[in-house]
């Protein structure tokens, strides 16, 4: 049974933990902050971290939810600066991961960087980030890698391939995958991870580039709760929210439900636009129209006025954005789900992708509408 617990210490700041399962109950306030994430502010000052070693793994059986706040407290289950990782691996520095290695660096850490393109990891070592030429050596040069690949396949490749970061993972280490993955892809990865002897995090991102530069992500984690409690005070540098959602396979199955949601509101903003300028109506006065009642959304006010100007800067790719629906449909199709908006709103954004807007912002889909609506007239 579902337990929710709302504390109001004498601080600046309120603390909710839910757990889940067969939690014992919680009778004190200290008890209750063991269990909860922190509530803290963002410290871009150098820490004197020191090497540290993982304790034995813990089968995770509660879902906890944090979030950034201004306060001068901690909870009791924050990691001290001296337990945190002493070193950081960054796999993949794409459009998001190297926002996101940019912003550790920017706090003051230890962080050293891989890339197949290895100019993409030039910025970073001019802000001080040292570079491996394999993921294998990454991670046995540090404690704790993450990984922000564009696929599975990628993401399978980079962490079990010939010179993978399992190659170089053992006892004491951890890696954290940050990628948008399906939830067997995930699996597969800790499996690997874990015979090394390591632990194991699944941690996808909803956000993109925009909040990625602003440390604004929210990470959706799952696997091992000891490496979670552990990276926690890294993904708040990274992120403004985190939750810790149990076993490996639920944090991506998250992430691919939230981008489904995220796909097909972007269709259905993409139709509103065509049909408006179509009947005659300013599209730029329906996105302030929307952005004024109930169905306002910050995705629209940011992304209508420029769609309206046929312009898509990159932020999220649609090539990622359709991938991601195809493997929500896979899942669905996993637990027998009908999806058929999901399923729908996948082959629009399959014809945007043959019209060449593969690399153009997910946002560009409108495209594939204005072609479908010059081919019937």
């Amino acid at each position: 049974m579902a337990k929710a617990l709302m504390l109001k210490p004498n601080c600046s700041f309120e603390i909710l933990s839910i757990a889940l399962f067969n939690s014992p109950p919680i009778s004190t306030p200290s008890a209750a902050m063991a269990m909860c994430s922190t509530f803290c502010p963002r410290v871009s000052t150098q820490l004197n971290c020191k090497p540290f070693s993982f304790p034995p793994a813990n089968k995770p059986s509660s879902f906890f939810v944090s979030f950034k706040a201004f306060s001068s407290q901690t909870s009791a289950s924050t990691p001290k600066a001296d337990d945190t990782p002493a070193s950081i691996g960054f796999l993949g520095l794409g459009i998001m991961g190297s926002p996101m290695a940019q912003n550790l660096i920017k706090a003051g850490r230890a962080v050293t960087v891989w890339n197949r393109t290895k100019s993409k990891c030039e910025p970073l070592i001019s802000m001080g980030a040292k570079y491996k030429s394999s993921p294998e050596e990454v991670a046995a040069s540090c404690d704790v890698t993450f990984a922000m690949l564009a696929d599975p396949e990628s993401a399978v490749d980079v962490a079990c391939g010939k010179y993978g970061a399992a190659k170089g993972m053992g006892p004491g280490k951890g890696y954290v995958d940050v990628s948008t993955v399906d939830g067997e892809t995930s699996k597969l990865i800790c499996e690997h991870i874990r015979a090394t002897g390591a632990h194991f995090l699944e941690a996808p991102v909803s956000g993109s580039k925009k909040p990625a530069e602003d440390g604004q992500l929210i990470f959706l984690t799952a696997g091992d709760n000891v490496l979670y409690e552990t990276v926690a005070p890294l993904l708040d540098i990274m992120g403004k929210s985190r939750f810790y959602l149990g076993e490996v396979g639920n944090g991506a199955a998250m992430k691919l439900v939230v981008n489904m949601v995220m796909g097909s509101m972007m269709a259905s903003f993409s139709e509103g636009l065509v049909l408006s300028e179509k009947v005659g109506l300013d599209p730029s006065v329906l996105v302030e129209v929307i952005s004024q009642g109930a169905i306002s959304a910050p995705m629209y006010a940011m992304k209508g006025p420029s769609m309206v100007k046929s312009l898509y800067p990159t932020a999220f790719p649609l090539k990622h954005q359709q991938k991601d629906l195809r493997l929500a449909l896979g899942l669905a199709e996993s637990v027998s789900q009908p999806t058929p908006i999901a399923a729908a709103t996948n082959e629009l954004y399959k014809v945007a992708k043959s019209h060449g807007l593969s690399d153009q912002d997910f946002s560009a889909v409108i495209e594939a509408l204005k072609v479908k609506l010059q081919h019937q007239t």
